[in-house]
């Protein structure tokens, strides 16, 4: 028998009904009145959920495209940027300003913990050619996130730098008030805490950043945020063919988002994360990340001695039909991140947690059984 499988990755994450329904709607034309208007009002509510007045775009990529449009549009060859790197997707953050010429300060972080103040300020000063501080605000790879940020973002402003922030797998899914925290670039991807299908990013520019932008030119021509501008700005659209069903998912959800209250979304993500932090605390079970770095929408957890993450994921997707993420690299097998991103209810976090304990049973990890269940349950009353 196959069982309908419950998707709990850091990524791609499970879609609510009526943003799938979106999607269904007849095809339009991506240069018409319609979509002008659709468009506008997308733009307006994204706005509001990244809390930003800065200037935001929609482009038709994953989140990595992005990360690389902020690369390739703000600083120029042989300018210096910081960047910590404290996991895969720290490393890739850093890559893609290499690829475009950018000398990359890389500021060595040990996995499991997060860049803070005062190693921003320590690199700041040891290297006064550094024009920009580009961070990943939640590690993906190893469930951590940077609680320092808004004391960085006012560092590195002070300094008068640019502030960029890959927030692919966090906005919604935790605090970010963009504009607040002095963040003048801010990426992020909707197949994370905005609940939508894969396939669009979206990245703010504030007035600094545009500075940054208009004088060094952009090097590529599909990430090209002037052109982007120009087309936003004149014809409300965008330079080249959108994902026409995606900005329909997009626009649902985000509709959903600010109905259901920004502030709620974001707690929904922060309860479920303390019921499953308690729920494998109970179980025995440690985490990957040290406890003032751990994340509320990726929960990285240590798997126990004799115990092999891949065996304890088949099990769980085989059998019990729920999907979860091993680890990277060196990381690989010794690690399980369970992805806790825009759809939560009582139902996701409890079929997740017991999963977990039923396939740990087999593999011979014994905790108390019920164990998990019951010290989850008083974190989802009000989910």
């Amino acid at each position: 028998m196959s069982l309908p499988q419950l998707i709990m990755l850091p990524g791609p994450t499970n879609v609510p009904p009526r943003v799938y329904s979106a999607m269904c709607k007849p095809m339009i034309n991506h240069r018409g009145a319609e979509f002008h208007e659709i468009f506008s009002r997308l733009l307006e509510n994204a706005k509001r959920v990244f809390q930003t007045e800065n200037d935001l775009f929609v482009l038709t990529s994953s989140g990595t495209g992005g990360v690389e449009c902020a690369a390739s549009n703000i600083l120029l060859p042989g300018e210096k940027v910081l960047v910590p790197v404290y996991g895969t997707f720290s490393e890739r953050l850093s890559d893609a300003f290499k690829v475009y010429g950018v000398k990359v300060v890389e500021l060595k972080v040990e996995m499991g913990k997060t860049p803070t103040k005062e190693l921003i300020s320590s690199a700041l000063e040891k290297d006064p050619e550094i024009k920009a501080v580009a961070v990943v605000y939640n590690e993906t790879s190893t469930g951590t996130t940077v609680r320092d940020l808004p004391e960085i973002g006012k560092v590195v402003k002070d300094r008068g730098l640019l502030f960029i922030v890959d927030a692919i797998s966090v906005l919604g899914g935790d605090d970010l008030p963009t504009d607040k925290w002095g963040v003048d670039v801010c990426i992020t991807a909707t197949q994370k805490c905005l609940a939508t299908p894969p396939g669009l990013a979206l990245i703010s520019v504030s007035k600094d950043a545009w500075k940054m932008i208009e004088r060094a030119k952009p090097r590529t021509e599909y990430f090209d945020l002037i052109k982007y501008r120009k087309f936003r700005d004149e014809k409300r659209e965008t330079p080249f063919t959108p994902a026409v069903n995606l900005i329909f998912a997009l626009d649902e959800a985000l509709q959903m988002i600010l109905e259901y209250g920004l502030e709620r979304w974001i707690g929904r993500h922060k309860k479920a994360s303390m019921a499953y932090y308690s729920a494998f605390s109970a179980m025995g079970l440690s985490f990957f990340a040290e406890e003032r770095s751990r994340s509320n929408v990726v929960i990285a957890v240590n798997t126990p001695a004799g115990v092999a993450s891949k065996d304890l994921r088949e099990i769980m997707r085989k059998k019990y039909g729920v999907v979860v993420a091993g680890g990277f690299g060196t990381l690989k097998d010794s690690i399980f991140r369970i992805g806790n991103m825009g759809v939560i209810t009582p139902k996701e976090v409890l079929t997740t947690i017991s999963s977990v304990e039923a396939s740990l049973q087999e593999l011979n990890y014994k905790a108390p059984p019920g164990s998990g269940i019951s010290a989850a349950l008083p974190f989802l009353k009000d989910l």
